[in-house]
Formats: C-alpha cells, structure tokens, sequence
C-alpha cells in the first residue's frame, strides 16, 4: 500500500470511528427509554431499539409478554406510572384510543408520574381528539408530548422501516430522532399536534380501500374462470403494481391470514377515517364500502386476522355469524 493509500484508508477509519462514537453518544443523552404496549408493533419496535444499544423499560397489560424483552436486557415496570418514573422518555404503542386513553388516565397512569423534564411520545393510531387531549394533560403536568404513529406493519417494525409521522413539540421530536432512526427508514415533522393522526387515518384509509379492491378483484377473477396467479403476475407489470399487492396476494389466494396488521385495527382506523370525513364534508363512498367490508369480515369472526383476510367476507357474501 502507498502512503496515499494509506493515508486515506486512515482517514476513513478516523470518520467511521467518529460517526460511531458520535450516535453512541446521541444514544446515551437519550438515557433510558419506556415503552408502554407490546403487541406486535410494540414488541418488534422495543426489540430495534435494545439491539441498537438503548436501556429499554417495558410495560404491557399482560406482563408476560415481556418476557421475551427480559431476555433481550430490557427492565420491566408494573405500571405505565413505573415506567415515567425511571425514563426521561416514554413510547406508547397502543391498540386504539381507549386505550391510550386509560394508560394516561386511568389509575398508575402516565399522568401520575410525567413532569417538567420529561418527554411522553404516543405512536398509536388514534383520532386527532385523542391525542390533543392526550397532549393537553401531559403539557399541563409540565411534561413535553409528540404524537409519532407509523406507517408500516409486522415486517417493517422488525426491520426499522417504519415511516413515522411525528407532530407535536419539535424539540422533543429532535430528542427522539435517534429513537426513530433506529425504528423507522423516514421520519416526517408534520407540525401541530392532530396533523400525525390524520396523516396516518388518510394514508390507512387509502390502504383498506385498496385491500377491499384487491380482494374482491381476486374473487372477480376467480369466479370468471381466470387464474388468479395470472392476475397477480399482470399487476406486478402494470402501473399499479406495489409492495401490499405483491406480499399479500400470494397468501390470500391460499387463504392465509396470519397477522402483521390485525383485522379489527384496519377497520377501527376506517372508522376513523370516515369520522375525520364527516368533519371536514368530504364525501367518501368507496371507503365507506370498503368500511362495510372489514366490519363484515369481523363479524365472521377474523378480526384477529390479517388484513388481507377481508378477502374471505368478499369470497362468502352470503355469509352471516
């Protein structure tokens, strides 16, 4: 090796071990994080960030489903108020928004503890009222509040490709940015409190309507005598081909549901979308529809079940629990 050679191939260890030494440092004035919810989301998104090298508190209604965090170096709290307790940060990925409602409000609750100095993040998808009343209580507590819900399901959270849409204190969101650097590939600074929720109901109202119009355009070419492998493989070259289309097909047309984005989540968040319609006067027929769909498909029992498991409410529409 000549000395330029060297000199260089000395000055990119130099760089490289600079930038590491710097997020270590980035991650260590994060201190310790809680994570409150650990259900599929919450449990891939807490497992990011133990291996990325954060301390993680954890919390779940449950407790056993910590166990698999334990064994990952996380620490376990009792209570949501535990968990704000010890960590100058808080993440909440809940299930609805009763319940990241209850785990403020309720009794050991994220109130009792939050306080000037500490910072509270909810990444659950909820209503634009839910988290500005969720926002108005931690900021009267004196404590900093963000909204953050993502976009992306099971895979992405595994992977920290999640697209998350923070809105709130933008202090705060600059504080938990090497959070969501580990969590996400592209995190978006929306601006007020509400603007997160919304941007997440509208991109998961487009994503329903979509899956309702996938499914039944399966059923479509099923029962006009085509081969629906054939159909999936004319999307893959066409201008609406994308990823949904290309994950999901293949396990619906084997009438294979298992979960990454449950059933009862998609419609709730229809549901919402739907109410942020009526708030705004938009007219919104084919969500409405595709709506109706997903509350079909829970009546015959698949709300636990993937998404894509509308496919079966399109496929038996004379169906009825």
């Amino acid at each position: 090796m000549d000395k330029d050679s060297e000199l260089c191939d000395n000055i990119f260890h130099c760089q490289m071990n600079g930038r590491i030494a710097a997020k270590q440092r980035v991650v260590e004035e994060m201190q310790e994080v809680g994570f409150l919810g650990l259900g599929i989301m919450g449990k891939a998104m807490s497992m990011n960030l133990l291996r990325h090298g954060f301390k993680v508190t954890v919390w779940n209604r449950t407790l056993s489903r910590c166990d698999e965090l334990v064994e990952h170096g996380a620490s376990v709290a009792e209570t949501p108020a535990a968990v704000v307790k010890k960590c100058k940060y808080t993440i909440a990925m809940l299930s609805d928004p009763a319940a990241a409602l209850s785990v403020v409000f309720d009794k050991d609750g994220v109130l009792e503890q939050i306080c000037s100095g500490k910072g509270y993040i909810d990444m659950s998808t909820v209503d634009a009222d839910t988290s500005s009343r969720i926002s108005e209580a931690i900021t009267l507590k004196g404590g900093h509040f963000l909204e953050a819900p993502v976009s992306g399901s099971k895979k992405p959270a595994e992977d920290g490709q999640l697209v998350i849409l923070a809105a709130g204190e933008k202090a705060l969101y600059e504080e938990a940015f090497p959070a969501f650097d580990v969590m996400g590939k592209k995190s978006f600074f929306l601006g007020k409190i509400g603007n997160g929720a919304k941007m997440k109901l509208v991109v998961n109202m487009i994503m329903g309507s979509m899956m309702n119009a996938f499914a039944e355009g399966l059923v479509l070419a099923d029962k006009s005598g085509l081969n629906t492998q054939n159909l999936l493989d004319v999307l893959e070259l066409g201008a609406i081909a994308n990823p949904m289309f290309r994950l999901k097909g293949p396990t619906m047309l084997q009438s294979s549901y298992s979960p990454a984005f449950p059933l009862k989540h998609q419609q709730k968040d229809m549901r919402l979308a739907l109410g942020l319609g009526d708030e705004n006067a938009v007219s919104m027929p084919v969500a409405a529809a595709s709506n109706e769909a997903f509350k079909k498909a829970r009546n015959m029992g698949l709300g636990d079940l993937d998404f894509s498991a509308v496919h079966e409410a399109v496929k038996f529409p004379e169906h009825t629990s």
